[in-house]
């Protein structure tokens, strides 16, 4: 990053982070990650638990593709903590799809910011099968009794 570019980005305090992610989503339509991608570093990896993406140009297409895939999608945070070069935020996101009920998900995201302020690598963490079937009349039973019976 270049000096002009660092002097625009202000560093990602708790209100700031705040305003940021809760501007990304809205009620009314897609969200708009395009505000928050200066703070992702060239060279972050992302994972989560079905990917892991490497590169700011990967990283924004697959975010570009949950946008695709979604008619709505919404974000709740419910906390965040900001520590040194860590960011931790809780969260629900509700992706709404066509001819489907609205999907909750909840899970917590850790980024960690590189020396320049901009985030160098990010883990989302969520049980996305657990609250997908949760709206799936057969599988909201299945699903848990499944998960007793493996893991006890």
């Amino acid at each position: 990053m270049n000096e002009e570019q660092s002097d625009k980005l202000a560093p990602l305090t708790k209100s700031r982070f705040l305003s940021l992610w809760t501007k990304t989503y809205n009620k009314t339509g897609k969200p708009d990650w395009s505000h928050i991608f200066p703070y992702y570093h060239e060279n972050i990896i992302f994972q989560d638990t079905v990917q892991t993406i490497e590169g700011k140009e990967p990283f924004v297409e697959m975010c570009n593709r949950l946008t695709d895939r979604c008619e709505r999608l919404e974000m709740e945070i419910s906390s965040v903590v900001v520590a040194e070069n860590e960011v931790f935020m809780e969260w629900k996101m509700t992706m709404i799809f066509r001819k489907t009920p609205n999907t909750p998900i909840f899970g917590c995201s850790k980024m960690t910011l590189g020396d320049d302020g901009r985030i160098i690598k990010q883990r989302d963490y969520y049980d996305l099968w657990g609250d997908i079937f949760q709206n799936v009349p057969i599988m909201k039973k299945l699903y848990p009794k499944f998960m007793f019976k493996l893991f006890g």
